[in-house]
């Protein structure tokens, strides 16, 4: 039997801080204790954010930590090519669509609907998209993209869960709620979610389902934050014909008021601990991973 495939998968538009550091060695742990692969991925499509300095401190943060990965490094920029075949699979499906509103666009189209009543919402506490483009004439659609007008695509929910049928994924952690086993998901819970863009030809959703099969990753171990986005995974790796890894959510690192950890909070990044001569294991004791044997 091959070994496991771990991954680590930080996206360089920042430094990486605490939170950071016990995914990327919980991840290490388990490959050690498996015998298995330990690959890392650099997520940088969004190339208005990710700069080469923040990438090259992942590098010196995860090998002050004692991290050892495999040498090749896969960056998602130099895969645009895959990730847009996948976005013309999902087309010759029928199962996609522009939507061409802006953010304050949307954002007024659902102040009008919540007038009759409560307007649903995604897991992560956003307002679902109201579908306005999926209704927009064949002709206008054609229009708007000659024109040069800005677009997202986004995936059609209601034909792609009909043709998807019922999902699960393996769940060898814990969700929010400590689900846990075989998890029924649910991607209709996000609504129309956005599958590619008219200046970036892919979005977090499915590149990350391609890299990860392309690569052979069988164990993801990530934030709990992301366990309800397996629904959209899965239903993307059945669309596309992907293999399913096994999933491992853990729970989220926080700060004294509870808040998770995040880059755009300004929580410490690994680098200025270092700097002030903090130790990798005084790391490990800060985020409660023993020192593996």
């Amino acid at each position: 039997m091959p070994p496991p495939v771990f991954r680590f998968a930080p996206s360089p538009n920042g430094y990486l801080h605490l939170g950071h550091a016990y995914s990327a060695l919980l991840n290490f742990d388990l490959a050690r204790a498996s015998d298995g692969r330990l690959l890392l991925r650099i997520e940088d499509i969004d190339r208005a954010r990710c700069r080469p300095d923040y990438e090259q401190a992942i590098y010196q943060d995860l090998a002050w930590l004692g991290i050892r990965w495999e040498p090749e490094v896969r960056r998602q920029s130099d895969h645009f090519a895959l990730y847009r075949a996948a976005v013309e699979q999902l087309a010759a499906q029928g199962l996609i669509y522009p939507a061409f509103e802006s953010r304050a666009e949307i954002a007024r189209q659902v102040a009008a609907r919540q007038v009759a009543g409560p307007w649903p919402h995604d897991p992560d506490g956003a307002p679902l998209y109201p579908g306005a483009g999926k209704q927009l004439d064949p002709d206008e659609r054609d229009r708007l993209i000659g024109s040069g007008a800005p677009y997202a695509l986004r995936l059609d929910m209601t034909a792609a869960r009909a043709l998807a049928g019922d999902l699960f994924w393996d769940e060898r952690g814990h969700g929010p709620d400590s689900e846990t086993g075989m998890v029924s998901a649910r991607p209709e819970a996000w609504g129309d979610v956005v599958i590619a863009r008219k200046e970036t030809p892919t979005s977090y959703h499915l590149s990350v389902v391609i890299d990860d099969a392309l690569q052979g990753v069988t164990e993801v171990v990530r934030g709990a934050d992301l366990f309800w986005s397996t629904s959209v995974h899965r239903l993307l790796q059945t669309l596309l014909g992907l293999p399913a890894p096994v999933y491992r959510h853990h729970p989220l690192l926080r700060d004294g008021e509870g808040r998770k950890l995040s880059k755009s909070s300004g929580a410490t990044g690994l680098r200025a601990l270092r700097a002030a001569g903090v130790g990798s294991e005084d790391v490990r004791k800060m985020i409660g991973l023993a020192t593996p044997a």
